[in-house]
């Protein structure tokens, strides 16, 4: 006969129905009233298809795949190690970015992700820490100076228009909302990181050190940038770079479709859409950026079928072709053994202590070659035998009778210094 408890056994938690449901919601939602309009708008326009210019489909890819490499220069530079190699970061990048693609948060998992692969190539783990942050901080920040540069841009020369207004407004509050962020980071540490652990604490199943040590590293990470003006230069211009080559190529996406968009209408709206991309509601913000760019390219006197077509090409450029080549770079990422990986299991073999296959550096190899060619006995099969690993290498002693002759060995073989030939009389 089964317990009488075994109801209560069997009884799931409603915070564990509550949740994945919240999620699933929101996402039906945003597909329904967001992307499905936008599917539906498309077949509407399909005709346009028809005069697409293929000429300029190509420059935005090629755009986009300037736009990737430019991300994985930033990736090198924020790093600031040799090694790992340029491709293998190329296939690290891609590798994040597919699976920020496809999972809710994915900005976050993606860089958890990006860690944990350059600590299998050989990245020590403050430097891979430290280098994701500086990227993810630094690209941030130069994607809301763009959009700010642009917003100012609108409202001078738009701002008499009723649309205009608002979609600047909206821009400028969510600058403003990062800036003071980033400054209350940096002088108020330490209460914000109280603040924010308080508010951890009351939520189940998460660390609170967690979010100190997400403070900690933004504070460090905005104060180097601050303080080393040359680092805080090359990163600028990389990611100044990389944004800018990914708006090109939604400018070509939508060039080829016959319209010619303004550099303001281009920066405002593309601004727009990937600040509003970084909030963890759908995957890459799928959904959210397509409802945000075509009605603000509509503003900027895009018609609305090529502002749909042109988004739409743009995204399938940017976000869903990437995704197979990333996860088909994953693959020998994983399967990659690097020489530089440590290994966290305990060894099998017995403890010897023989030291021949301990990895010595060029300076102890080239001191060891200098003693095999030395006229001294160094090269002795006495001396080859102690330097076999068994014994520490020691040098021949001089003998005290004559200093000035290299070459005695009396000590080492036992003799006394009155037997030497040339010793004083």
């Amino acid at each position: 006969m089964p317990p009488a408890n075994s109801a209560e056994h069997r009884r799931i938690p409603l915070r564990q129905v509550i949740k994945p449901a919240l999620g699933i919601l929101a996402i039906l939602l945003v597909f329904n009233y967001v992307l499905l309009p936008q599917i539906a708008g498309a077949r509407k326009t399909i005709h346009l298809l028809s005069d697409v210019n293929i000429a300029w489909l190509t420059l935005g890819i090629v755009a986009e795949i300037a736009s990737l490499l430019a991300y994985v220069r930033l990736t090198q530079r924020t790093l600031r190690v040799r090694s790992p190699g340029y491709w293998r970061l190329a296939q690290i990048d891609l590798s994040t970015m597919a699976v920020s693609h496809v999972v809710p948060a994915g900005a976050v998992v993606g860089v958890g992700l990006g860690y944990r692969l350059l600590l299998r190539a050989g990245v020590p783990a403050q430097k891979a820490a430290t280098g994701k942050t500086l990227q993810t901080v630094g690209s941030a920040v130069v994607l809301n100076v763009i959009l700010f540069v642009g917003l100012i841009f609108a409202l001078t020369l738009h701002g008499g228009d009723s649309l205009y207004g608002p979609i600047a407004t909206l821009g400028m509050l969510m600058i403003l909302v990062v800036a003071v962020a980033g400054a209350l980071i940096v002088r108020r540490q330490a209460t914000i990181i109280s603040l924010v652990s308080a508010l951890l604490a009351r939520l189940p199943h998460v660390d609170p050190e967690s979010g100190a040590r997400l403070i900690t590293a933004l504070a460090a990470t905005l104060r180097e940038l601050g303080s080393d003006r040359r680092f805080l230069r090359q990163t600028l211009i990389w990611a100044t770079v990389n944004w800018l080559l990914d708006a090109f190529s939604l400018w070509c996406s939508v060039r080829a479709f016959g319209h010619s968009l303004g550099p303001v209408g281009l920066i405002v709206a593309y601004g727009l859409a990937n600040v509003a991309a970084a909030l963890p509601i759908t995957p890459g913000g799928l959904g959210v950026v397509e409802g945000i760019l075509v009605p603000t390219l509509v503003a900027f006197n895009a018609t609305r079928g090529i502002a749909i077509l042109g988004v739409l090409a743009w995204r399938l450029i940017s976000f869903w072709i990437p995704i197979p080549i990333g996860l088909a770079c994953y693959a020998p990422l994983v399967t990659h053994h690097d020489r530089h990986q440590p290994t966290d299991e305990p060894s099998t073999e017995p403890a010897s202590n023989d030291q021949s296959d301990y990895p010595t550096s060029r300076t102890t190899r080239l001191r060891r070659l200098s003693l095999l060619r030395r006229p001294d006995g160094a090269g002795s099969p006495e001396n080859r035998r102690r330097r076999s690993g068994r014994a520490p290498v020691r040098r021949p002693r001089r003998c005290p009778a004559t200093p000035a002759v290299h070459g005695c060995s009396h000590r080492r073989y036992g003799r006394e210094p009155a037997a030497h030939a040339d010793a004083p009389r």
